[in-house]
């Protein structure tokens, strides 16, 4: 590996470093308060060398569409398995915030646990190193290990508290994440089978030049890319495949939550936008006509079925079920406008424009509800929604800061995912799916029956204590950097749509 391999990976190489020193410093730090200084300060490492790498790609190579920084003229072992490119490293300034803010927004969490307060942050920064990865992953092995290493460390928080509900959500995740790996490694194995090859732009190659009315070639083939498409769908939790979402969201600790929910759902996507973009859309099938079908089920079946809910965990479970519909519809788009049978390229990048800004701002927005939800829980002791009646008079900041979290999910302007919403439904009916975009309007009014029930348990409910509720100094600061940043995304979002429509250069043709 030479000295360009390092300089590649140095920011994946930081975090899991950050990983083992805050994991080796938990056995001689007595003050366990130090532990979570120790990894936000580490992750700004990687986050350094992330800017590095982006300017060195902003500067040495003009922002060519495609480029990378593996475009050298050295000899490099990690051609093939990486591109480290605008699109991963959109991905790791992304994964590295989330990942932040969460230790941040866990220190008044794990005060009640006077052991394993390393293992828990050492356990998120490796679940973030697999996610950078995955993200700039571009060869079947690496993706599967990056998905396994994003995916075990999550397993094991999940079970982290020591209580029933806990352990029962990091069994059953762990059943769900070892079907999906399973049936994702089983279509790896058909693809290496028919193609020769494990690299994903030699396989789409492959794919392009077969012949015959039969999509990709043969069946064999077909079947290995969709039990692909089955695995990523377990991992971005959309429609068939979200069984596991509730529960776990209810029995794990929330700031897990809270990481699983943004981050993990972000390199999910980022994974199926960099393995489908890269050239199976231009095979001649309809996966713009499946996109918009998942896209659909998920919206409808994620927003009714949270009507229903009583705990607000469970109720965020099937929110993120329907987020990751919204988002589908960017892909449904993007695929729509560059495939086989698209006629109407001048939109070519739209669609996987509007999903990187949707990721951007629906971290911003639920990295917000859950650290406030955090924050009120661990005060009331319940995670019920009609236990949290009377919190505005307890803590008016904290339940102003909820409810307006809680509007920006639902797309209430001048927040976030309102801009997210409708870049992405623009996406759809510049694409021609109008019925599409029409439907996620539609659900998105469903949504604001649940959303503003529990606004009106806030403010409008009268509590049974007259207790007041209050956050620790670095609760109280992720909240102000999420909710700022939910604000900022909405309010001025050329930014940030700058940033996604860079970043998706290497995607599109």
């Amino acid at each position: 590996m030479s000295a360009h391999d390092l300089y590649v990976i140095s920011p994946y190489l930081g975090v899991a470093g950050t990983a083992l020193l805050v994991i080796l410093l938990d056995l001689v730090v007595t003050k366990k308060g130090l532990l979570p200084i120790f990894a936000i300060l580490g992750l700004l490492a990687p986050l350094a060398l992330t800017l590095i790498q982006a300017f060195d790609l902003n500067d040495s190579l003009n922002l060519v569409k495609g480029s990378e920084l593996l475009a050298t003229s050295e000899p490099s072992v990690l051609l093939g398995s990486l591109s480290v490119d605008r699109f991963a490293i959109f991905f790791n300034f992304l994964v590295l915030a989330a990942a932040a803010l969460v230790i941040m927004s866990s220190t008044d969490y794990l005060r009640q646990m006077d052991q394993y307060q390393g293992e828990y942050y050492g356990l998120i920064l490796f679940s973030a190193t697999g996610m950078m990865l995955l993200s700039a992953a571009t060869e079947l092995i690496t993706i599967y290990i990056a998905v396994e290493l994003t995916t075990m460390p999550l397993v094991a928080l999940a079970a982290f508290m020591n209580s029933a509900k806990s352990s029962e959500a990091g069994m059953k995740f762990f059943i769900v994440g070892a079907i999906s790996s399973a049936l994702m490694l089983y279509g790896m194995a058909l693809i290496y089978g028919f193609t020769g090859t494990t690299i994903i732009s030699e396989i789409a190659a492959s794919v392009g030049n077969a012949s015959g009315d039969i999509p990709f070639g043969n069946y064999a083939l077909l079947v290995g890319l969709v039990l692909l498409l089955v695995g990523f769908g377990f991992k971005i939790s959309s429609v068939p495949f979200q069984m596991w979402v509730p529960d776990v969201y209810e029995g794990g600790p929330t700031p897990v939550i809270a990481f699983l929910s943004v981050a993990s759902k972000a390199a999910a996507f980022a994974i199926l936008l960099r393995v489908f973009f890269s050239g199976f859309f231009d095979v001649s099938l309809d996966w713009a006509a499946l996109m918009a079908a998942l896209a659909a089920a998920s919206m409808v079946i994620g927003n009714l079925v949270a009507v229903s809910q009583s705990n607000i965990k469970r109720l965020f479970g099937y929110s993120a079920i329907a987020h990751a519909g919204y988002i589908l519809v960017g892909v449904a788009a993007g695929v729509k406008v560059t495939g086989a049978d698209s006629n109407i390229p001048e939109f070519a990048s739209i669609g996987p424009d509007s999903v990187l800004f949707y990721l951007a701002a629906y971290t911003a927005a639920n990295l917000t509800a859950f650290f406030a939800i955090t924050a009120i829980g661990m005060r009331i002791g319940s995670d019920r929604i009609e236990d949290y009646a009377g919190v505005a008079r307890r803590s008016p900041v904290l339940a102003a800061i909820l409810a307006l979290s809680l509007a920006a999910l639902l797309g209430v302007p001048p927040t976030s995912i309102f801009i997210a919403k409708l870049y992405i439904f623009t996406a759809a009916v510049n694409a021609d799916l109008v019925w599409l975009a029409i439907l996620g309007v539609i659900t998105s009014v469903v949504s604001a029956y649940y959303y503003v029930r529990i606004i009106r348990v806030m403010f409008l409910q009268t509590s049974t204590t007259a207790e007041r509720i209050s956050a620790p100094p670095a609760s109280w600061a992720a909240l102000a950097i999420a909710g700022g940043a939910m604000l900022f995304i909405g309010i001025a979002p050329g930014f940030v749509l700058e940033l996604s429509k860079a970043a998706v250069g290497p995607l599109t043709p």
